[in-house]
């Protein structure tokens, strides 16, 4: 659908606290009822019958056998590719900083535990598996465990369970849904809980992340989908629209907007949608005509969109002006399913507009940094006159006598 500018900004899905709302009891439910609650919501949502909650070991080994050895040898590149830029952008573990009579520094240290939403609704998304599995490995966590709904036997696809193996993943569980991440965040009998829940999911997912954030960290909200493609002229149409259609496949709710500055590239996309998505929810596309590159990426801004693709001349001249987005696809060989599967960065990334105040997933997200300081007695002589001012101006006496004492001749 050809729209205009202004009209972006409002298209995007009903309000989050409508869904959280929808979720809240089944929360509540899992958090009351522990595994027998996963059970029975689980055939009320999924219409299966669990044969377990946490997938026994010898299946997982089993899961090999049954998954073509081309798939695994892709699985093998994407976890390459994911585990070397991971690896090497991560922060630095320990900061010292010596300033001669006093040693400042920082250090992270992994969390004991996290817990990852793998979807499997209406696809398999054994590639969110190793966006979140590997980051984590490589931070040290020791406890990975991930949540994914089962299939029409009530047991976990094949090749999910290849892709947590490969990750790293420790315990797999057969539940999906707003039930899981309660299972997460509270526990039942078979699950314990985590220290942070992270993945994608689809709206009611999200918004029990959401829900359960207020007891347990989460990574950000992540779903449903979308991506914001900024084109000129010189863009090929058929890249544009099948990028946007990509998208589109994700979720019903999924949303794809097309930025471009050319009227013919825009009939031309919205030809090449109509032509090749039957079946998709083209209610979701957005087209729109813009005077220029420079509105094109403030509007992206203000959308923020999870992923923003630039398929324009010179577009690798304006990453600085990029402020909000979640993750960033610079020219036309540069689509959204490279970042999805292969390239090494991350698909899990904020949606919804978060993308102005969280980032994507990454080593981080499994690390918290401690400080520390040194002071030698010179060093602490040399601000402990500040020290004292301020304890005693705050009324907490003992506070400015604790440095007093240790200044005494």
């Amino acid at each position: 659908m050809i729209v205009t500018p202004d009209d972006l900004l409002v298209e995007r899905s009903k309000s989050i606290d409508e869904y959280i709302e929808k979720v809240r009891p089944i929360v509540e439910k899992v958090r009351e009822g522990g595994d027998e609650a996963l059970i029975e919501l689980t055939k009320q949502f999924d219409g299966v019958e669990l044969q377990y909650i946490r997938v026994p070991s010898e299946e997982i080994d089993a899961a090999y056998e049954e998954v073509d050895d081309e798939i695994i040898d892709a699985l093998e590149v994407a976890k390459q590719n994911i585990e070397r830029f991971h690896s090497i952008t991560c922060v630095e573990r320990d900061m010292f900083i010596d300033f001669g009579d006093v040693v400042l520094g920082k250090r992270y240290v992994p969390l004991d535990s996290a817990g990852i939403y793998v979807p499997g609704g209406r696809a398999s998304y054994p590639s969110t598996a190793l966006m979140a599995g590997i980051p984590a490995s490589i931070a040290g966590v020791e406890r990975i465990a991930a949540c994914t709904p089962p299939d029409e036997r009530g047991k976990v696809k094949p090749l999910t369970l290849v892709a947590c193996d490969i990750a790293g993943i420790n315990e797999i569980y057969a539940v999906g849904g707003a039930q899981a991440i309660a299972a997460l965040a509270y526990g039942t009998e078979s699950v314990k809980p985590v220290d942070k829940i992270v993945g994608p999911g689809n709206i009611y997912v999200t918004a029990a992340k959401i829900l359960v954030s207020k007891d347990v960290p989460i990574d950000m909200p992540a779903g449903p989908s979308e991506v914001l493609i900024i084109a000129d002229e010189t863009a090929n149409a058929r890249f544009v629209a099948l990028d946007a259609l990509a998208q589109l496949e994700h979720d019903p709710m999924a949303i794809a907007v097309v930025l471009t500055t050319s009227e013919k590239l825009a009939k031309e996309v919205q030809s090449l949608a109509e032509e090749l998505g039957k079946g998709l929810n083209l209610e979701n596309l957005r087209i729109a005509v813009v005077d220029s590159i420079d509105e094109a990426i403030e509007i992206s801004n203000k959308f923020a969109p999870e992923h923003l693709e630039m398929m324009f001349e010179g577009a690798e001249n304006c990453m600085d002006r990029i402020k909000h987005a979640g993750s960033v696809f610079v020219g036309e060989y540069s689509p959204v399913a490279a970042g999805d599967y292969a390239s090494g960065t991350n698909h899990i990334l904020p949606t919804a507009g978060y993308g102005r105040r969280y980032s994507g997933l990454s080593v981080e997200t499994f690390l918290k940094h401690i400080t520390f300081q040194k002071l030698s007695k010179d060093g602490l002589k040399r601000i402990g006159q500040a020290i004292i001012t301020l304890a005693n101006k705050e009324g907490l006496p003992f506070h400015a006598k604790s440095v007093e004492e240790r200044l005494k001749e």
